[in-house]
């Protein structure tokens, strides 16, 4: 099976195309899609769903995971993270993929084994999980940690301790 992994932001959106199952993951393409400070929030949407565009099109992902917001600092923030999720579901919605939305705490118990973990201990797993040659940078790790987290939830034996639903 074929991913196409988003930890959603609206300045520095994670993505990740992880390829396997939940025995055997690879990572095909990861990064970090950086928008400078000088473009509007509507000019950051619209990159982002552009950006996810290209990558689903470049991909041809079997299904999307993304990140559920939970914690934010203010209610505009959350409003904020808010436009950035929905430009990565307009993507996925246009192109007909299944999108499946994870918490934070499952996807780091699902990588690290703690749903406390630091993203320091996230990006740590995920390079030796998918036997990557270079630590990730944090956006980039997130994202192919919830890759790797729905992957892992075709494991019976592992499938129980996530949160997740399909959006």
């Amino acid at each position: 099976m074929r991913i196409l992994a988003i930890d959603p932001a609206i300045r520095n959106t994670g993505y990740a195309v992880v390829e396997g199952d939940y025995r055997r993951a690879r990572a095909l393409d990861y990064g970090t899609l950086s928008i400078p400070r000088s473009v509007s929030q509507s000019g950051c949407l619209l990159a982002i769903k552009q950006h996810l565009g290209n990558l689903i099109d470049k991909w041809n992902p079997d299904e999307m995971a993304v990140e559920r917001i939970i914690y934010v600092q203010s209610h505009q923030t959350a409003i904020t993270m808010g436009a950035a999720k929905a430009a990565v579901v307009i993507a996925a919605a246009e192109a007909g993929l299944r999108i499946m939305e994870y918490s934070p705490k499952s996807v780091k118990l699902s990588v690290v084994g703690r749903g406390a973990a630091q993203k320091t201990q996230v990006a740590f797993m995920v390079r030796a999980l998918l036997e990557l040659r270079e630590t990730p940078e944090s956006d980039a790790a997130d994202a192919l940690a919830i890759g790797l987290t729905h992957l892992f939830s075709a494991d019976p034996l592992k499938a129980h301790m996530m949160e997740r639903k399909y959006i």
